[in-house]
């Protein structure tokens, strides 16, 4: 597992509970915190959620405010009234001020609207965790490096050699990946799936665009951190020392 990723103190993975009636979109919270190394479990209902919370002991939890049985609001209130006092993210439809204020004043440690960004949604979950005190502080560090290549997953900046890069939100979230996994082989079809499996249909022509759009961000004028390995894929690794 990624160094970077997120640890309890006692150095177990961050436990998510994640509640929704819509299974589409607890599957896709679920695998992308899973991709972030935590454990996950999801729930469709109140009362399934409350069984769970009981048995799995969540870090933090997604929660819908629309539940076919009680409302995420009146699970909190049970929640809290419980004792639990994880983070709790407040994910809805309902986008009015005064909805905002209700579920935040119901004791919810944030709010996201549908339709939701994923990977804004995960950078906030990250927030949330690390605000609780629940990582080591070694760990808590959101910087990735590799060799002069610098990225920052909670301010979203990346740079090299100290010089800012200005990067899309989906470059950002393919150098991410490709930083995640330094000096190893990632296929068109590996990248696609990570990169864009919740969003994009098309053809692995995509990944030839954004990886060249990478290249000329990272690497122009510089010795190449970004290669192409022909038939099998792409791979970032430390750029090679220039000679003197």
């Amino acid at each position: 597992m990624d160094s970077q990723h997120l640890t309890r103190a006692d150095g177990g993975k961050i436990r998510a509970l994640v509640v929704d009636d819509e299974e589409s979109i607890t599957q896709l919270i679920a695998m992308a915190l899973r991709y972030e190394g935590w454990e996950v479990e999801t729930a469709e209902t109140g009362q399934d959620a409350t069984d769970k919370i009981a048995s799995f002991r969540p870090d933090v939890a997604v929660l819908d405010i629309m539940l076919p049985d009680f409302d995420g609001m009146q699970l909190l209130s049970r929640i809290r009234a419980a004792g639990e006092m994880f983070p709790v993210l407040f994910l809805t439809a309902l986008d009015s001020v005064e909805d905002r204020v209700n579920g935040l004043t119901a004791g919810g440690d944030d709010y996201v609207v549908k339709p939701f960004s994923l990977e804004e949604l995960i950078a906030r979950l990250r927030g949330l965790v690390r605000r609780s005190q629940i990582t080591l502080a070694q760990q808590a560090d959101p910087v990735l490096r590799i060799g002069d290549l610098t990225l920052n997953e909670d301010s979203y900046e990346v740079e090299r050699g100290g010089e800012p890069i200005t990067v899309t939100n989906t470059e950002f979230e393919l150098l991410r990946y490709l930083m995640r996994n330094p000096n190893r082989v990632l296929s068109k079809a590996q990248i696609l799936d990570r990169v864009w499996a919740y969003d994009f249909s098309g053809k692995s022509t995509v990944v030839e665009l954004y990886i060249s759009y990478l290249r000329k961000k990272i690497d122009a004028g510089r010795s190449p951190m970004l290669h192409t390995v022909r038939g099998a894929g792409y791979m970032l690794k430390a750029a090679a020392p220039t000679q003197g």
